[in-house]
């Protein structure tokens, strides 16, 4: 009677360990019927209205550095400041908007783990939309740095959705080239913003400052996304995660008819299902296999932040610092700025052959002798070569490693982690900012680069040395 009571309670203990297994397996079924779909219109559909996002996004993320030279000749902000952590100039500026980056992907990374993708996606924007809106009207440092800090926040949380989502919706032969054409999209807002700005900042149409015309375009524009929504179903694995597999199967059942449709014959059979790993909780970050990953991405965002957003934000005023006027660096910006888009652009033909970290490791260097050269230019051919190369090893640099840190971590908690180890470049950049601006003034635009070259150096040796490798593995197995 013992040995029969023992054997029940045995089996009544394993009974949820059994039902996880089921749900695990139906999870990994979810994954191996998504990796198979064949790249047809309704997955790049997918992709495209995703990317829409990432370009209003970015549109409002960068023109930060655009507008900075009409902040400062409307008397707002000032282009230095006396003190390292001055809150009336252009560092501040920028430095309010890095701060809101900060929050938005350390403390609101969950949301998107927690409500969903499409949802979030959604409401950040229209979050950041508003706050951009109301700057937009401000007169005093102080009011511009509150609304900026206030939109970074929705910007912050829009960011790691996005990825997370893309990353979750693309099949796996297909994640990097994904990525690279959402970046391409997305940086077509920099000629975007480059241009309007030129157009606007240094006049006042209907007597209200060009940089406020600016801001409030793109609040206006981002606006259609609201349209574009009703088009995104919700990620199949993140709701095989939440043990929703009837909704999960739905959505890709859906998904899977449009393809094959498309595809003009039968879909291929999916793959082996890789095992989705256990349930995870945000401390597994600090357990293998994560925690290497977490300290290589940690290290490489502090530094990769200094190169990119370095140049990025500031080129218009290190321009002007070298002696050429604020309409002429915002001419010579906006020719630059015609590269961003190509960057992710030639990174489509490289994605899915080879290797993230490697691809990583050359534009940091390409970064590093061309910023250099950069600061030694004054003849306005070589300013704008080689600022194209500053900006192309910038945006490649980004699409790459924005599609290889979603790789890094599973569904659970894919959103949180990122958002954490994505927060420590915004983080970076609020001091960066700072540092900037003082090595301009005290070093000049050599002093700056040689600053920026030093960041990307050490994320060479990040990246190259602790990085993993992903090409062509699925997520759930990059994730044992």
């Amino acid at each position: 009677m013992a040995i029969l009571e023992g054997a029940s309670d045995l089996r009544a203990t394993d009974l949820p360990t059994r039902v996880e297994t089921a749900s695990a397996a139906a999870a990994g079924a979810i994954s191996a019927r998504l990796d198979r779909l064949p790249a047809t219109r309704a997955v790049w559909k997918l992709i495209l209205l995703l990317s829409l996002g990432f370009f209003f996004e970015l549109y409002d993320l960068l023109f930060t550095g655009y507008i900075a030279p009409g902040l400062v000749k409307s008397g707002i902000l000032t282009p230095t400041t006396t003190g390292l952590f001055g809150t009336s100039g252009v560092a501040s500026f920028i430095a309010a908007l890095f701060c809101g980056l900060f929050v938005g992907t350390v403390a609101c990374g969950f949301l998107a783990d927690r409500f969903g993708r499409r949802a979030i996606f959604t409401w950040s924007l229209l979050a950041y939309v508003a706050a951009n809106t109301v700057m937009a009207f401000q007169d005093t440092a102080g009011g511009l740095n509150f609304w900026r800090f206030v939109s970074g926040m929705g910007i912050g949380v829009e960011l790691i959705t996005i990825g997370t989502y893309m990353s979750e919706l693309a099949p796996k032969h297909l994640r990097g080239r994904a990525f690279a054409i959402c970046q391409t999209i997305g940086f077509s807002a920099v000629p975007v913003v480059a241009f309007l700005s030129w157009l606007l900042v240094p006049k006042a149409p209907f007597g209200v400052d060009g940089w406020r015309w600016v801001v409030l375009l793109g609040g206006v524009s981002a606006l259609f996304v609201w349209y574009f929504r009703r088009n995104l179903p919700e990620s199949p694995r993140w709701l095989a995660g939440k043990g929703r597999l009837r909704e999960a199967d739905e959505v890709l059942a859906r998904l899977e008819a449009q393809v094959e449709r498309q595809h003009g014959k039968p879909l291929p059979e999916p793959g082996p299902a890789d095992p989705v790993p256990r349930k995870a909780q945000f401390a597994d970050i600090w357990k293998p296999p994560y925690r290497k990953r977490t300290v290589m991405l940690i290290v490489f965002h502090i530094f990769q932040t200094v190169g990119f957003f370095g140049f990025a934000n500031w080129v218009p005023t290190l321009l002007v610092k070298q002696g050429i006027t604020v309409t002429s660096s915002l001419m010579y910006t906006t020719v630059i700025g015609l590269a961003a888009p190509l960057g992710p652009l030639v990174g489509y033909w490289i994605a899915d052959r080879f290797e993230r970290k490697h691809v990583i490791v050359c534009m940091a260097a390409l970064n590093i002798v061309s910023g250099l050269l950069f600061s030694q230019a004054s003849a306005a051919v070589s300013i704008v070569i080689l600022g194209v190369l500053l900006t192309l090893a910038g945006n490649i640099i980004s699409f790459t490693y924005h599609a290889y840190q979603q790789e890094l971590y599973p569904t659970a908690i894919r959103a949180r982690a990122v958002g954490f180890v994505y927060s420590w470049s915004r983080l970076s950049a609020v001091f960066s900012s700072f540092v900037i601006a003082f090595m301009l003034k005290d070093f000049g635009v050599t002093g700056v680069f040689v600053f920026i070259a030093g960041a990307m150096t050490l994320v060479i040796f990040v990246i190259g040395l602790m990085g993993p490798r992903t090409l062509g593995r699925s997520l759930e197995s990059i994730s044992h």
